[in-house]
């Protein structure tokens, strides 16, 4: 729904420019009129980060998992991804971006996300929304790689929900 707003949105913003208390009415009556609610999407993150921050203690304190095998080349669940890009390179890579296969999967998978959301009319946070993929897969390069995959993985199935939503409601 908020993408199919995006051009009434636009035009608010054009047609109060100059007045943001104007444009900031104007959105919220329009949220209202199409019972729209714009926080709704931080719903399923905010469900998200209890797990993700258990998921990472569990990783990093559980003897259980450490060294037990998984599925292709990640054998240790609470290493990070062995598979890195001097290995796949045969190069020198420094460390800190020296990261694996499954961070680099996973901040395109974020990229893929983000653009099935609409884009922002701010151009502070379009370019923030831009880096946040890179800052990402840099970021957690270097964390277990069980909790990559997660996110991996979480990103995959948000990308197919939004798809089916999408559809469903007829919106590109």
């Amino acid at each position: 729904k908020m993408k199919a707003l995006q051009p009434k949105l636009t035009d608010i913003r054009n047609k109060y420019a100059d007045n943001p208390q104007l444009i900031q009415k104007a959105t919220l009556d329009l949220y209202k009129k199409e019972k729209v609610n714009p926080a709704s999407g931080c719903l399923p993150m905010l469900i998200q980060i209890p797990i993700f921050f258990s998921l990472y203690k569990v990783l990093n304190i559980s003897i259980e998992i450490r060294h037990a095998p998984f599925v292709g080349w990640i054998k240790d669940l609470s290493a990070p991804d062995p598979m890195t890009l001097s290995q796949m390179l045969h190069i020198y890579v420094p460390g800190f971006i020296d990261i694996g296969l499954w961070p680099i999967f996973m901040g395109f998978t974020m990229w893929m996300q983000q653009k099935l959301n609409p884009a922002p009319v701010n151009k502070d946070q379009a370019m923030m929304f831009a880096l946040m993929p890179v800052f990402f897969t840099f970021m957690l390069g270097h964390f277990a790689s069980g909790l990559v995959i997660y996110w991996t993985l979480s990103n995959i199935l948000s990308i197919i929900q939004q798809k089916t939503i999408m559809k469903k409601n007829g919106v590109n």
